[in-house]
């Protein structure tokens, strides 16, 4: 196994806490109520689509079009979408911290994140600034995981991908980045995290 010489980290899940129950909690009191809206009217599927680079305000006239007894709800999705954002996950940005002033690491991060959203995040969490470089896949009009984003993050900050470890919550994302021959860690806690590198030898 090659020695490894570059970081790339998720955000979302990651280094920053975002859940949409943070806002709906609050809005929908009704759980079964709650659950019916992120399963059929804005499940998980339809904010990757935004990921890729979907308009927002288009995105919701589509879901207000199929469901317009929901229109107000869904206008809240991004109209108060900043209250879905929680605090940074510290023990992982502890890591990062490490890794950042590591010389023998160049630490870099791959997100799925709207391109319209993504700047309420850069100025919340000064961490973000540490990076050598971010790729956003709202910006680039593709995501995780699909194989050309993780072609484009090695090509763009020019690494080798079986000298790169990636760091994600999502398993699928990590099973496509494997794929290419890119190793990974499958993140779950700070906890876990410092575990997992410490089984690969990986010091920081």
């Amino acid at each position: 196994m090659a020695t490894i010489k570059n970081i790339i980290f998720d955000l979302g899940g990651v280094l920053i806490d975002w859940n949409p129950d943070y806002l709906y909690d609050k809005v929908i009191t009704d759980s079964k109520e709650r659950a019916y809206f992120f399963k059929h009217v804005c499940p998980m599927e339809w904010n990757e689509n935004q990921d890729a680079g979907y308009p927002l305000a288009q995105a919701m006239e589509d879901r207000i079009a199929l469901f317009p007894h929901y229109k107000d709800w869904i206008e809240l999705y991004y109209g108060r979408w900043e209250e879905m954002l929680g605090d940074a996950i510290e023990g992982t940005v502890d890591i990062l911290k490490k890794f950042v002033e590591n010389p023998n690491y160049k630490v870099v991060a791959l997100t799925n994140w709207s391109a319209e959203t993504f700047p309420i995040a850069q100025k919340r969490f000064e961490f973000l600034q540490w990076f050598e470089g971010i790729l956003v896949s709202g910006e680039e009009k593709m995501r995780k995981p699909f194989p050309e984003i993780y072609a484009l993050c090695l090509e763009r900050f020019g690494l080798k991908g079986e000298e790169s470890l990636f760091i994600d919550d999502n398993l699928r994302n990590i099973k496509a980045a494997e794929a290419l021959g890119i190793q990974c860690i499958h993140f779950s806690s700070p906890k876990q995290l410092a575990l997992a590198l410490n089984q690969k030898n990986i010091s920081i």
